[in-house]
């Protein structure tokens, strides 16, 4: 049995790390080619803490457990469209929470603080949940950051409207203090998605 607090709080984030290590795809980060999931775990990581003074044990290991082993469930195996868009991000949620949960319950964690986690990570109670809320603050944060203007290159066949109601369907997943960050972190960004950040907020 592992010793509680810090100790088994690092033997989840560690068997975390190590199941996205297997990612096959990568990501450069700072010069340094990465397994893409793991970046990504780093990636939430980082602004959970930069948002959240003093982030819980169980927030720590949801942000890290938010895209764990996705590469195992791709979006291909769904049809185009945005329903099974949804079905697939659903299915991943439920994947993500029960793989955390195992980790969790491997560590020694109580089996009350493995559900949690779970709930967390499946998003079932996003406008009700404070824990939640933030995951997807985080969530959300990450992608602006990080993946937003790959994302746009990708995409050509989006037209402007398509691109202002993602922009604004992203916003209205976040709190205060997500727009708070949002809008901090919009200045970095290529100027022509400032435009269409700008327009969409308007």
């Amino acid at each position: 049995m592992t010793e509680p607090g810090a100790g088994r709080l690092g033997c989840v984030l560690d068997r975390i790390d190590r199941a996205n290590r297997q990612d096959p795809h990568q990501e450069v980060v700072d010069g340094q080619s990465l397994p893409r999931e793991y970046a990504y775990s780093l990636h939430m990581t980082r602004w959970l803490f930069a948002i959240e003074e003093a982030p819980s044990e169980r927030m720590q290991i949801a942000c890290r457990a938010q895209h764990i082993e996705r590469w195992r469930l791709p979006r291909s195996d769904y049809p185009e469209g945005r329903k099974d868009y949804y079905e697939w991000r659903q299915a991943c949620g439920r994947m993500h929470g029960r793989r955390a949960a195992e980790i969790m319950a491997e560590c020694g964690c109580a089996p009350d603080e493995c559900a949690r986690v779970e709930t967390i990570l499946t998003k079932r109670e996003l406008r009700n949940d404070p824990d939640t809320q933030l995951l997807e603050d985080v969530a959300c944060l990450v992608f602006l950051e990080r993946y937003f203007s790959r994302f746009y290159e990708e995409k050509p066949d989006y037209d402007w409207e398509k691109w202002l109601r993602i922009v604004r369907r992203t916003w209205g997943k976040m709190s205060p203090r997500g727009h708070e960050a949002a809008l901090k972190l919009a200045g970095q960004l290529p100027e022509h998605l400032q435009t269409l950040l700008g327009e969409a907020l308007a």
